[in-house]
């Protein structure tokens, strides 16, 4: 069905069945189409919005027409609506009035806009957007998916190291003041990239992460409202070709991605492979220096303080060409919230639930005994290790069980890692592999009980003895 579909027209399919999961709805409504387009294609939208206040309220307007359920599995692979499925028919015709032979998201536009009905059309009559208007526009200037030729793909070339920075990190949970500075150095003219400087587990990555996720939503400064955040992981130069062919290619793709919007995350960029840290990812960050001192790429750097200073100190063109944003570590309030904030995230994981009292001393002694980290991070490891211990109390589970959460793990991998190739064939196939696998695991646990083990609770003294555990102090010593 989706063979003349472009890449970006795809994913906003993909995007819009993820807001319908949310939303708990049973089909893919035209709303969740449009919020599917402005999700993966804010170029497109701003081009004919122009007002950020616009965009944003598009998603509240279809929050409070939805009546919300329950969410549903993102495995369940959802259906086009009728209303859906008229705006699609739409889109292939006007694909066919401009003479272009591809359906990109520019035509989904144009058939949100032809159903004039639908709740989606009506929000854009709102804002002024005209269906002859729009047709125009596009056949006087066509969308970038339709012109020249396609650009080298830092996803294509290397996709084993490039990944979404909005989908890895935990909710970011205060740091305003850390979040805001960021944004106003990317939003600079020159020197417009930062550097998180902090010790071990203050959060600089999760810092990125909300970024990341503040640009998915919307909510964010027009001139970062076409962007988005890649974790870049390079790997030693060693293990990788070393023709000058390669090089250029990764130049060439780093700069297509920045031109198409995209801002570089490299973790622990700073932390030098020489004298100060042994970090063979780092070899390869020096590859980074020619278009980073040109202009032509923008990146989210992280250190700790010493690294920073050294580089500082020599004059290093990663010191000179970086701007820093101290991250200084939380404090026993500011580390709660943080625990509290992803309690349900470990509470699942694990299959065990913690006590406030369990919460409040994670804290106080993770920041008392654990001295090589800083909070909320070495925090967060003690409940992590709390509850890695209380799934080894509740005992195994039975081999035929073990083994099918296996090929789960194994279908969700795939399906992962086909979205982001954009291999969206194969993703509709292992996510109706992995909708049939979870409802035999289901039957599984039905016939095995499983579902009536009660949850093992994670009290203070569970606390205790993972604090002792990380620390070596003996669990007596620890009040």
């Amino acid at each position: 069905m989706f063979e003349r579909y472009t890449e970006k027209a795809r994913r906003v399919i993909f995007f819009a069945r993820y807001e319908a999961s949310q939303f708990g709805s049973p089909h893919i409504e035209a709303e969740h189409l449009l919020l599917g387009l402005v999700r993966e294609d804010k170029a497109l939208i701003n081009r004919f919005l122009h007002s950020h206040a616009s965009l944003e309220s598009i998603r509240k307007q279809i929050e409070g027409h939805t009546n919300v359920r329950e969410k549903v599995p993102t495995s369940v692979d959802l259906p086009l609506s009728n209303e859906s499925k008229r705006v699609l028919a739409h889109a292939a015709d006007e694909a066919e009035r401009l003479g272009h032979k591809h359906i990109g998201s520019e035509h989904l536009l144009l058939g949100l806009l032809r159903d004039e009905k639908c709740f989606a059309a009506q929000l854009l009559a709102e804002r002024d957007l005209r269906l002859s208007q729009v047709r125009e526009e596009l056949a006087r200037q066509p969308h970038e998916a339709a012109q020249g030729a396609k650009r080298p793909s830092v996803r294509d070339e290397f996709s084993h190291y490039v990944s979404d920075l909005a989908e890895q990190t935990q909710p970011l949970v205060g740091r305003e003041d850390e979040l805001g500075r960021l944004i106003e150095l990317l939003c600079r003219f020159t020197r417009k990239n930062p550097v998180l400087v902090g010790e071990p587990g203050v959060g600089k990555r999760t810092i990125a992460g909300g970024l990341a996720r503040r640009i998915a939503d919307g909510n964010i400064p027009q001139s970062l409202a076409e962007k988005a955040i890649l974790a870049l992981d390079l790997p030693p130069l060693r293990l990788l070709e070393k023709s000058g062919s390669w090089h250029e290619r990764l130049d060439q793709a780093l700069v297509a991605a920045a031109a198409d919007g995209k801002i570089f995350f490299v973790n622990r960029m700073h932390d030098r492979a020489r004298g100060i840290s042994s970090l063979a990812s780092n070899d390869a960050v020096e590859l980074l220096q020619r278009p980073i001192i040109a202009g032509k790429i923008q990146c989210i750097g992280t250190s700790t303080p010493a690294a920073f200073t050294q580089l500082q100190s020599d004059g290093h063109w990663l010191a000179d060409y970086f701007e820093p944003i101290e991250i200084v570590p939380s404090n026993e309030e500011s580390a709660s919230k943080v625990l509290h904030s992803i309690r349900g995230v470990y509470e699942t994981f694990h299959n065990v639930s913690y006590t406030d009292d369990a919460i409040m001393y994670a804290v106080l002694w993770a920041g008392k005994y654990i001295k090589r980290g800083s909070l909320p991070g070495t925090a967060v490891e003690v409940i992590d290790e709390a509850g890695a211990a209380a799934q080894r109390q509740q005992g195994s589970a039975p081999e035929d069980v073990v083994e099918l959460q296996k090929r789960i793990r194994l279908m969700v991998q795939r399906l992962e890692s086909s979205i982001a190739n954009h291999e969206f064939d194969k993703a509709r196939l292992y996510s109706s592999e992995e909708r049939k696998e979870r409802a035999n695991l289901e039957e599984l646990r039905k016939k095995y009980k499983l579902n009536q083990n009660p949850v093992l609770q994670v009290r203070r003294e569970e606390v205790q003895r993972a604090v002792s555990k990380l620390t070596g102090t003996p669990v007596d010593a620890i009040r």
